[in-house]
């Protein structure tokens, strides 16, 4: 958790210089702990002649981005806005001020506090950060060597997350419906199944998947028939499943791609699979060939026979083959001729055409493909595409927004008549998405218009990443803050604005918790 606090055992003495210390600690060893951070850095200021007047604390953070390090962002943001009161930052090492893969990253942020005439000191290296042309070069070495760190412990925690896979283990994300996850001792017994967020607390521990309650089952073998025999799209499947007031295991809205995920899924023939997409040192997601996936094949209680499962793979890769250009031109065409009003939305409901990112991907843009069809686009309409896919996400946030008050023994009421949330019965919330846009300089930027009627006591707001394909972090903004009708937010904001910045909603949640208050006895 992220602070800023005033270090009260540390007085200001006319003699000493004010500092203030910034510590970072992630999962690593004991080395790295709050405690031995702040250790070495008072037994620093006390040699040279500092007083710390204030402290920055990112614990539980990576050091890959700033991104999610609050306290660090803070620091920059007081630095850049003139409201520090100290002269120099006292950091731990190299590696606590971040083990960021562009090292000129790491020299920016320290530059940015050398422009404002503040120090970054780094206590327990052996060099001394005074501008020297040897001082300049050991920073760079180091800074590459704590990337390189970062690279070479991703490359060991995947092989050993690999090797897991083989021996059958499951790593991590839900179990899915039909399925549930079973915690297994270093021995292969079993404590118990885990419940949707709860996760192992030993070590040593493992977790499979088994088969969930029959009646899931049931349900999901009957997907499988209906695919198979009664030759009905996934469109068509998620649409009598809602019909028939059947939930996902998430608690949501069958769709098209939540049926997908359960036809095509080999978790339901008992195979362990790994490696599908990459998401390494918090990089761009990258989609694996199957010829590099990690798999183990019959580790699991199979719930769908394999003949079933393949032949429904066929199915759809034959639905699915690759099409010529012409071809998708023509189905592209076709669709317009019987809708007036087309979007990347409309395609992707349309089981007989390829998806909206299969025209993006051969043409270029959807705009490209649209005027090779013969439609003339008036205006650029990717926008468009963007808010539409916005307002069908915000159901499934403002759902899991609801399910983290519940889980906390909040009270909400929520009519489709009222945009906001009534929390506890004591106070209002609403939810709003924010795309992401760039401008010419390439810059993000994110707008949040309030509305000129009623406003909550807390508007959430949510920001999409750059992709505007999901949240990129979230912001809790109070009645009594909010005096512009709108607010225009860039990547780093003032402090006064960054303070209501949030990774999760978890904080939001925090704010229901009920604590009773003990009378006197």
């Amino acid at each position: 958790m992220a602070s800023s606090q005033e270090d009260p055992e540390q007085l200001p003495h006319i003699s000493q210089i004010p500092a203030a210390q910034y510590i970072r600690m992630s999962t690593e060893h004991q080395q790295y702990s709050t405690e031995n951070q702040s250790d070495v850095i008072h037994e620093y200021s006390q040699r040279r002649g500092y007083h710390i007047v204030k402290t920055y604390a990112d614990e539980g953070k990576s050091g890959l981005q700033i991104k999610g390090r609050d306290a660090l962002r803070n620091l920059i943001s007081d630095v850049e806005n003139g409201s520090s009161d100290y002269k120099a930052i006292l950091v731990y090492d190299i590696s606590r001020w971040g083990r960021f893969q562009d090292t000129d990253e790491s020299a920016y942020y320290e530059y940015i506090c050398k422009r404002a005439g503040i120090q970054v000191l780094y206590c327990a290296e052996q060099f001394e950060n005074d501008g020297s042309t040897t001082s300049a070069i050991i920073k760079n070495v180091k800074r590459a060597m704590a990337g390189e760190y970062s690279r070479e412990l991703s490359s060991k925690v995947f092989k050993g997350q690999c090797k897991l896979i083989e021996l059958g283990y499951r790593q991590g994300g839900p179990a899915g419906f039909g399925l549930r996850r079973k915690l297994i001792d270093m021995e292969g017994k079993s404590k118990g199944l885990l419940k949707r967020g709860e996760q192992k607390s030993l070590q040593t521990d493992r977790v499979i998947l088994v088969p969930g309650p029959d009646e899931e089952v049931c349900l999901v073998r009957h997907i499988y028939q209906l695919f198979i025999k009664h030759g009905k799209t996934e469109s068509q499947i998620a649409e009598e499943l809602n019909h028939r007031g059947i939930r996902t295991d998430l608690d949501r809205a069958w769709t098209r791609s939540s049926v997908r995920q359960i036809l095509t899924n080999e978790k339901y023939i008992g195979n362990n699979v790994y490696n599908r997409i990459s998401f390494k040192l918090k990089k761009k997601r990258i989609v694996n060939p199957p010829d590099i996936w990690v798999r183990a094949d019959g580790v699991y209680d199979a719930i769908i026979d394999p003949i079933s499962f393949y032949t429904v793979q066929g199915i759809i890769q034959e639905r699915s083959r690759r099409y010529s250009d012409e071809e998708l031109i023509k189905m592209l065409a076709s669709l317009i001729e019987k809708h007036s009003d087309i979007s990347g939305h409309l395609i992707d409901q349309t089981d007989s055409v390829p998806s909206s990112a299969t025209y993006r991907s051969r043409f270029g843009s959807l705009v490209n493909a649209y005027r090779m069809a013969g439609y003339e686009p008036q205006r650029d309409y990717s926008y468009v595409e963007i808010n539409r896919r916005l307002r069908h996400l915000h159901p499934t946030i403002l759902d899991d927004t609801i399910q983290r008050l519940e889980s906390v023994g909040a009270s909400v009421d929520h009519s489709k008549d009222d945009i906001h949330l009534l929390v506890n019965g004591e106070y209002t919330a609403s939810l709003v998405m924010s795309r992401c846009w760039k401008t010419t300089a390439g810059t993000l930027r994110w707008l949040i218009r309030f509305s000129k009627e009623r406003l909550p006591d807390i508007t959430i707001m949510v920001r999409m990443n750059p992709e505007n394909d999901e949240p990129c972090d979230f912001y809790l903004l109070p009645l009594l803050d909010i005096r512009m009708p709108f607010l225009r937010m860039g990547e780093f904001n003032a402090a006064y604005v960054d303070t209501y910045r949030f990774d999760s909603l978890d904080g939001f949640a925090q704010l229901a918790l009920r604590s009773p208050i003990r009378g006197r006895s």
